[in-house]
């Protein structure tokens, strides 16, 4: 079915100037996001980048390029949540690891952005699975408790992926993730909160603030400690914790009231058991569906149905690989719909699912709001199957409004080792 779609659309060039082009997808089952069930036999019409409408059984207009999506599923683009991707290509290779900043005084402030590869392998990857965006965040800096600022991507072709920076500030609390001894708990807690007091005045007094931490005259100097949390302090971008033990989300969730600044938690891994607390605090989480074991001291309570516990209690959640060091870049697309899949599985209602991955990760880090809704961005995926099917492949994906390559080191290797004995 997939090797038929591709066909019927290898006419057109695969490029940025298609989205000049007005798209009709026809015959779509198409998930909008904005209701609570797809769409069937849907038409969606594209144009100038972005979503005109989405209605069921109509015609294309004159003009328009026609794709028959012959009843499949049509959802939007797929947002990972927690990836390192553009900064690690092997991760046992120093030499492609640009991860942290062991740069003397780089702490809240770091900027990952100057070292994204655009060409990277595992970002094709990830587009190839239906992924169009991406939050990729440092791993360390040198001023314990934070690691950086966090980018959004777009995993458009070409040389810019960065659809924003400075989409959130990063804390590790607890060491799991902490490449070297971070010293004691209590002390990265006391150190986040006096370097939040400090950023009060600055952070307020300054003006112009953007997630790219420009600034007015009197304001911090941009990719400085003080401009990344002063943002903070003026709720325009969220902290995000990385942290799993319960003690932690709690303490978490004290410094959100207390300092009346927004937080995200990542990885939670015991975040179930502070559930309503957490929807009281309007707090998100971002949690990997995969993370079942006890992995380290601070997630004993990891469990499979824990985004199930979490939704029904109220609080927001979103999907990423942040369990591991592996799956925060590798297969990131199949990891993240499986995931998804199991958290299905496991007691999360299907369209819950597909918000953790598509319209929630919007709402956590910007950029768009993830749904098939007119005057959205036109990111969305065809897909040959159900798309929390690890088995399914996305048949075509479009970011902006132009179908983007899915051609990938995985595919070209597929095609030279093991060609197909039908070619059609």
């Amino acid at each position: 079915m997939r090797l038929a779609l591709v066909a019927s659309l290898a006419l057109a060039p695969l490029c940025s100037a298609a989205s000049a082009e007005p798209i009709a997808i026809l015959h779509a089952r198409a998930w909008t996001m904005t209701a609570a069930a797809p769409i069937e036999d849907a038409t969606i019409l594209v144009d100038a980048g972005r979503i005109v409408s989405v209605v069921p059984a109509a015609a294309a207009p004159p003009g328009a390029r026609v794709i028959d999506a012959g009843g499949r599923t049509v959802t939007p683009g797929l947002v990972d949540s927690a990836t390192q991707l553009g900064l690690i290509e092997v991760s046992s290779a120093a030499a492609t690891r640009d991860q942290s900043s062991e740069a003397h005084g780089i702490g809240a402030g770091f900027d990952i952005r100057s070292a994204l590869n655009p060409n990277s392998a595992l970002v094709a990857l990830a587009r190839a699975d239906g992924v169009t965006g991406a939050l990729s965040y440092p791993q360390s800096s040198e001023e314990a408790p934070f690691a950086g600022e966090a980018a959004l991507l777009k995993l458009r072709a070409g040389d810019d992926i960065v659809d924003h920076g400075g989409a959130a500030v990063v804390v590790m609390i607890g060491g799991n993730k902490w490449p070297k001894d971070a010293g004691s708990r209590a002390a990265q807690w006391q150190m986040l909160r006096r370097a939040l007091g400090k950023a009060a005045d600055g952070g307020h007094a300054a003006g112009g603030h953007d997630h790219d931490h420009g600034r007015g005259d009197d304001g911090p100097p941009p990719g400085s400690d003080e401009a990344a949390l002063g943002a903070v302090r003026a709720g325009r971008i969220p902290l995000a914790i990385f942290t799993d033990r319960e003690s932690d989300i709690r303490e978490a969730i004290r410094l959100a009231g207390d300092f009346a600044v927004p937080v995200v938690i990542m990885g939670g891994g015991e975040a179930w058991r502070a559930a309503d607390a957490l929807a009281a605090a309007h707090i998100p989480v971002v949690l990997d569906p995969q993370a079942n074991m006890p992995s380290s001291f601070d997630a004993l309570g990891n469990r499979l149905d824990a985004a199930a516990i979490l939704q029904r209690a109220g609080v927001t959640i979103a999907f990423g690989m942040a369990g591991g060091p592996i799956e925060e870049s590798y297969n990131s697309g199949l990891d993240l719909r499986e995931g998804a899949g199991l958290a299905v599985a496991n007691g999360l209602p299907y369209a819950e699912a597909l918000r953790a991955i598509t319209v929630n990760p919007h709402r956590l880090w910007g950029g768009g709001a993830g749904t098939l809704a007119a005057g959205e961005a036109a990111d969305l995926v065809i897909w040959d199957g159900d798309p929390l099917e690890p088995s399914t492949n996305a048949a075509m994906v479009l970011i902006d409004g132009a179908p983007v390559p899915t051609d990938n080191r995985q595919r070209a290797l597929e095609q030279r080792y093991l060609p197909l004995a039908d070619p059609r």
